[in-house]
């Protein structure tokens, strides 16, 4: 596999890309005395529902018998507010500081509330060291039509860092992922910067990172509609693209990770 010997100045303008404070002011969320998220202080005001959340010490405490359900509440009253991004059906796991899964959020308000996420990534190579590369859909919300790895997603609640794997692999890519070659762990990053979505959001999220072989003559086809196009380049070419800011902030640090 080539290797990637990224400008200095570049490397640092991508990590600090990756590691941006908040645009405004935030507080902490809590759940029975652990921090689950941040908000933007004007967001429980707008919102309202005092019985299910209410100021506490440094931030705003969500109240009631169950965090799901309350959540489910607080987020539907947020998009009601025009505060959050279009929802998606989606449950995504709230964790505690220490990993344990306290409860479930709609996806479309997790950013609103702060709270991180998890996604994977595959970055797909053929035997002659060329890159499978992904341009995002001209209709993402974030980061449209730029380059990004083969495959990548959030892991919902209801999957395994394994079944987001397959799910998303065959989704974006139309690839069964045993069909691919030597899938490995590489990593994990993380990324923390405001979101360009709608609503006051912040974006906390761990992704973890494989790598794997695409043997010839198999080639990417997107199921979902959420990719624009597929591309297999030389690693030159790859590094140009990354020179020109071309790929999502997440992809190009997956890239120089996966090729240092």
């Amino acid at each position: 596999m080539s290797t990637l010997r990224p400008d200095a100045a570049w490397l640092a303008r991508l990590r600090e890309r990756l590691d941006r404070p908040p645009l405004k002011p935030r507080e902490p969320l809590y759940w029975r005395g652990q921090a689950i998220g941040s908000v933007e202080p004007e967001v429980p005001a707008a919102v309202g529902l005092p019985r299910l959340w209410q100021r506490d010490g440094d931030g705003w405490s969500v109240l009631g018998d169950t965090l799901t359900a309350s959540l489910e509440t607080i987020g539907l009253a947020i998009e009601s507010a025009g505060l959050a991004h279009v929802r998606r059906n989606e449950q995504l796991a709230v964790c505690g500081p220490q990993g344990e899964v306290l409860g479930t959020v709609e996806r479309g308000v997790i950013r609103t509330l702060g709270i991180p996420t998890r996604a994977v990534h595959l970055l797909g190579f053929v035997p002659d060291g060329r890159q499978w590369v992904q341009q995002r859909s001209f209709s993402k919300a974030n980061d449209p039509g730029l380059w990004d790895t083969l495959v990548g997603g959030m892991v919902p609640a209801c999957d395994s860092l394994e079944e987001a794997l397959q799910r998303e692999t065959w989704e974006e890519a139309g690839l069964r992922l045993a069909a691919l070659r030597d899938v490995r762990p590489g990593g994990q990053i993380l990324t923390r910067r405001p979101t360009v979505e709608p609503g006051p959001g912040y974006v906390v999220e761990r992704i973890d990172w494989y790598r794997c072989v695409v043997p010839e003559g198999m080639v990417p086809d997107n199921q979902d509609g959420e990719v624009a196009a597929f591309a297999l380049l030389a690693m030159g070419e790859v590094a140009r693209r990354l020179e020109r800011d071309e790929f999502t902030p997440e992809a190009a640090m997956l890239v120089v990770a996966c090729c240092a």
